[in-house]
């Protein structure tokens, strides 16, 4: 029983975190239609600008949140003005948005890797190798303070699409796209903004992946799979199901790896997904297509 439990404890604290990685990505889905397969390489781009800070000038990784989120909202501002602004109003070419940013992502990890080589890198904090002790269970004292940092994000992001103007037209868009510009919503500005946004989670969870995890520029594609999972569990464009899609499956995954050896813990993942997209393409809490 004990083991159970802390099975339980640690997949629910990294679920926190896959949480906050595949939000973004499932946001950006909600207003614009398309799957960003290059969210994961922007994870990992902010992970090494979390690494240049922490190296060059000694900044801790979760104070570099402050820093990483703006700059990472500019970059996603800026991707989409120069690569979406014009093809996200043509349904008819949004299918081509999915090869875009795959070639996105290739772009993202060969500068990486011109720049740092494909050497593992990690932040290295205090509480990097520590842990937090309460009976006969434990939890590493930097999932702690990542799953704090998750929920206040995340629960921060709520708020902000239920209680403001701008969150508002946001989940309108989602709803309806074609019905929210007919009321006045300014679509292509929310666009705009929900990528910068969608960017911005993706600065925050990078920085933590930073000391969570040892990345290098081709990291990403494990996580591309993984993020695809929780939203498709979810369904996709529910910010609510990518919460619930990763921790299930963060939990499943503390399981097999506890039982089978870590190796095993990503085919959870595929596994998920593969049969989600066979029995309910829609996801637990999606809508299903109507033709």
């Amino acid at each position: 029983m004990t083991q159970t439990v802390q099975i339980i404890i640690l997949g629910l604290s990294l679920g926190g975190v896959f949480a906050l990685m595949a939000s973004g990505l499932t946001l950006i889905f909600g207003v614009m239609g398309i799957i960003n397969l290059a969210h994961a390489a922007f994870i990992i781009l902010a992970s090494f600008i979390t690494f240049g800070l922490f190296k060059y000038f000694a900044l801790d990784p979760i104070l570099s949140i402050v820093i990483v989120m703006p700059v990472m909202f500019i970059v996603g501002v800026a991707v989409y003005r120069i690569f979406f602004a014009r093809s996200i109003a043509d349904p008819n070419k949004r299918g081509v948005t999915v090869l875009l940013t795959f070639a996105i992502a290739l772009v993202i990890e060969g500068t990486l890797g011109f720049l740092f080589s494909n050497i593992y890198r990690s932040t290295s904090p205090s509480y990097a190798s520590s842990a937090i002790l309460f009976g006969p269970y434990y939890l590493p004292e930097a999932q702690f303070y990542a799953t704090i940092l998750s929920a206040v994000i995340l629960i921060g992001l709520w708020a902000f699409l239920q209680y403001t103007r701008t969150g508002y037209a946001i989940r309108a868009t989602m709803h309806n796209r074609t019905a929210a510009e007919v009321v006045g919503v300014n679509v292509d500005r929310i666009s705009m903004l929900v990528f910068g946004i969608g960017m911005a989670l993706a600065g925050a969870s990078g920085a933590m992946v930073s000391f969570l995890f040892s990345v290098y520029p081709s990291k990403h594609w494990e996580f591309v799979a993984i993020l695809l999972s929780l939203v498709v569990l979810g369904g996709m464009g529910s910010l609510l199901g990518a919460l619930v899609g990763a921790l299930v499956l963060s939990v499943a995954a503390a399981f097999v790896s506890s039982y089978y050896g870590p190796v095993w813990s990503p085919v959870t993942f595929y596994l998920a997904l593969f049969t989600i997209l066979l029995f309910r393409p829609q996801g637990l809490m999606g809508k299903k297509a109507e033709f």
